[in-house]
């Protein structure tokens, strides 16, 4: 089998080839155009297609080969060229070969030293093997012509020429194709001669070049040739764009290095400190400033000598620089000093917020605290014992609006220590909390050490905002990396990933944000300690209006303050009939409205004298703020029987809920809609099973449940409903629709129910009389149990409001049912 190299001919060869081509064309044009014999010796080839006009160069070293030349050159002087399906096989069989090839005439033979014969072929027509003939002492084979079509049009000739030139631009990248030969050789008219031409000093893949060859027309070779080109070209010409990029950056490297090899001679003459030793000087002296602890400043030292060892152009040194910035720029033994005064801190807390007496109180203790045991220090033998962990880990849960988040920024300023926010909403990578290693690229410290550093203290107020709305992936779970966090006896060597020492987080105060504990784990519950927000009632937010929200909407909405007064009874009817909120968000929406629609006037009465001043009263209301969005309608809705008021607790504050019940012929049918849980249809369950078991004492007929369907339905269809505390309000619809006596419109409920009548407790309780008092009801039926939650509520809701404790559902119907 022979073997040879397109692009790597030597002087040899391209003399045989030029003598050749002057001495013998006239004889190849004979062969070639002379009638081929039936039958031809095959000369397998090795990873080589030979095209037919075309002169290539061959070694032969086979045996079999050798043999089948002797023979030839006694003959015709004509071989086929056939390529191996291998060409690692260096003695292809009759099955290895490919079928179509070249005829070819051997001109040229020198045979060398190590017995292998160096030729020069002329490939002269095409052939196809129609049967081998005989395989020893080499391949015979009869063989058949396989004419092209050589037909000549206009779109053949422009491909012709676009050809030329796509090839010429391609010589360029390629210095093993050797200029003037190729030009040379590129002089010839025919199409089909050009495109043999042109492949032979291709580096095609063999199965490519075999396809080439077996195109029947000259047409698909030039269009063929044209995409290949126009490929190779485009990947040579990227390929030199990224080398001169790449020169061009080594270029910039090696002058920036060989300038500050001058510089640090200058430094050197001048006397003057070379710039890393400025640098290490400079972090050494802040790490020395910093007061670390022991296991932070030897990591921080030995980096800075990793440091003074590195180039300034090592990609490692911009790691190792930014790592020791963190570490010198936190505040390991920077603290505010905390204002112990109870007095002002009570002041700040009164003057920034109205109402939240519990909060304020816990806060007061806290510097309380704080203040004996700097008074009185103590002694203890217990290792345990940390008099420095001088934080609290507070959460404060409650609706929306409520204060949460600015109650916080309150606590700050009334003890004087600086603040930050942290939010935690839709968090779902452990890496916020706990920082990146610092094998990733662009690492960071987690969010905890990022406040610290920006606060430059190390016991801020840290707001953690929304901490039930934290999510998990793949990436990790956040409310994981929190326990530590907010762990007293873990948090005092909180480590972060990024800067792999311990940090003491232990004189933080850490007050996080929800809106439920429905979705916080209980693990991360027991570390905090739990202050509920359940809202305001109306004598709240009107003081809150007053004092807060009226004069901030004026001076931002560039009013005056006696260009629009807002007096108690217009804030109430706001409060009424435009809000229905447990917070105050809402409610200062509604009244940037007026105040918006008062700027409008003034600003359209630029020539006016003195300030315009508006009174804004109830009747007028409608006029700034529309139709009144809200209204009482419990009287309405409760006036026929089989509809009854309960109340519900949401993440949102408390609602109250309008539970309805009707019958129709049928058989023992129960229909509950609404979109209900799985348990508020137990309670149904229940409640149905409450009132078919008293139904002699609710004077029901024994037989209507046999001849009727029941339907209980609670309305906002739309909003999925659940929980423990509609049982009572469920069986009190179900008695008022069987017994003809509607429910008293005054009065709401909640509580649930047992099989045997007993009424059981709830939870949010305080929550749930405050949306009773929004909706006007005056009568709330509460378990017996919840008798110690009415010690939250407000004064004035004792004073508004009154409360039957009830145990039993028959005191249930005796307080809620009209009498006749």
């Amino acid at each position: 089998m022979t073997r040879s190299n397109r692009h790597d001919k030597s002087t040899l060869e391209e003399s045989l080839f030029l003598a050749d081509d002057q001495s013998s064309a006239a004889s190849n044009q004979a062969l070639a155009q002379a009638e081929l014999p039936q039958t031809l010796p095959i000369l397998p080839l090795r990873g080589l297609v030979v095209y037919p006009q075309t002169a290539v160069p061959l070694n032969v070293g086979q045996p079999r080969s050798i043999r089948l030349l002797e023979s030839t050159s006694q003959q015709s002087g004509l071989i086929g060229l056939c390529a191996g399906h291998d060409r690692d096989r260096a003695v292809p069989s009759k099955d290895e070969i490919y079928r179509i090839g070249t005829v070819a005439a051997v001109h040229r033979q020198l045979r060398r030293k190590d017995g292998t014969i160096r030729m020069l072929v002329n490939g002269l027509n095409r052939f196809r093997i129609k049967s081998f003939i005989s395989t020893e002492p080499f391949l015979v084979a009869e063989i058949e012509p396989l004419p092209e079509d050589e037909s000549i049009n206009t779109q053949t000739e422009a491909m012709a020429r676009n050809l030329v030139d796509m090839f010429m631009r391609l010589a360029e990248f390629v210095p093993s194709i050797p200029g003037d030969l190729l030009i040379s050789s590129l002089k010839v008219e025919h199409p089909l001669q050009l495109v043999y031409t042109i492949g032979t000093y291709l580096q095609l893949d063999l199965n490519d070049a075999q396809q080439f060859l077996e195109f029947n027309s000259a047409a698909e070779k030039l269009a063929w040739l044209v995409r290949y080109i126009g490929k190779e070209t485009e990947i040579m010409e990227m390929g030199q764009r990224i080398r001169s990029e790449a020169f061009g950056q080594m270029e910039q490297a090696q002058r920036e290095y060989f300038l500050r090899e001058q510089l640090k001679a200058i430094q050197r003459e001048l006397g003057e400190a070379d710039e890393r030793e400025v640098e290490a000087r400079t972090f050494q002296a802040k790490i020395e400033a910093a007061a670390m602890p022991l296991e932070a400043r030897q990591e921080a030292e030995r980096e800075l000598k990793r440091l003074t060892k590195l180039p300034v152009a090592a990609a490692e040194y911009g790691v190792v620089r930014t790592y020791l910035e963190w570490l010198v720029n936190l505040p390991w033994n920077i603290s505010s000093t905390d204002n112990l005064d109870l007095g002002h801190a009570r002041t700040v807390l009164d003057e920034d917020h109205h109402g939240l007496e519990e909060v304020k109180e816990r806060i007061v203790e806290f510097l309380a605290v704080r203040r004996l045991r700097e008074e009185r220090p103590v002694e203890t033998a217990v290792s345990s014992y940390r008099p420095d962990r001088l934080g609290a880990i507070l959460c404060f849960l409650g609706p929306p609006g409520v204060g949460k988040t600015s109650l916080g920024r309150s606590i700050a300023r009334a003890m004087g220590r600086e603040f930050a926010r942290i939010s935690l909403g839709g968090m779902r990578d452990e890496a916020e909390i706990r920082g990146h290693r610092r094998t990733y690229i662009g690492a960071l410290p987690g969010r905890i050490i990022q406040v610290l550093r920006r606060c430059k203290s190390k016991n801020p107020v840290i707001i953690l905002d929304e901490i039930d709305k934290l999510g998990a992936d793949f990436r990790g779970d956040p409310a994981a990396a929190l326990l530590e966090v907010l762990d007293p006896e873990q948090n005092c060597d909180f480590t972060d990933h990024y800067l792999d020492v311990s940090f003491d987080l232990s004189a933080i105060i850490f007050i996080t944000t929800a809106n439920t504990l429905d979705s916080i784990p209980r693990p991360l519950q027991d570390r905090m300690e739990v202050i509920r927000l359940a809202g305001y009632t109306e004598r709240e937010k009107v003081a809150i209006a007053q004092n807060y929200l009226v004069p901030r909407q004026i001076r931002e909405n560039g009013l005056l303050p006696e260009e629009v007064q807002l007096d108690t009874a217009v804030l109430s009817q706001i409060i009424r009939d435009y809000t229905r909120e447990a917070g105050v968000r809402e409610l200062e929406r509604q009244i940037g409205r007026v105040c918006r629609k008062v700027a409008t006037a003034v600003a359209q009465e630029p020539f006016a004298t003195s300030a315009l001043h508006r009174q804004i009263v109830a009747e007028t209301l409608t006029s700034y703020l529309g139709p009144v969005r809200f209204q009482a309608d419990a009287v309405q809705r409760t006036s026929i029987p089989g509809v009854a008021t309960g109340l519900a607790w949401t993440s949102t504050g408390g609602h109250i809920l309008f539970i309805e019940a009707a019958k129709m012929p049928g058989q023992k049918g129960l229909t509950i809609t609404g979109q209900l849980g799985n348990v508020m249809q137990e309670s149904a369950q229940a409640a149905l099973t409450y009132v078919r078991a008293k139904a002699n004492l609710l004077g029901v007929a024994s037989d209507f449940f046999e001849k009727h369907d029941i339907h209980i339905h609670i309305p906002a269809g739309a909003i999925p409903k659940d929980g423990p505390s509609a049982g009572i309000t469920i069986a009190t619809a179900l008695a008022s629709l069987l017994t003809k006596r509607p429910v008293c419109n005054e009065v709401g409920m909640t509580g649930e129910i047992t099989l045997r009548g007993q009424v059981m407790p709830v939870g949010g309780i305080k929550e749930k009389v405050l949306a009773a008092h929004r909706a006007g009801l005056h009568i709330l039926v509460l378990p017996e149990q919840n008798e110690p939650d009415l010690a939250e509520l407000p004064n004035e809701i004792k004073e508004e409001l009154s409360f039957i404790l009830v145990s039993t559902m028959d005191e249930v119907l005796k307080a809620a049912l009209c009498t006749d």
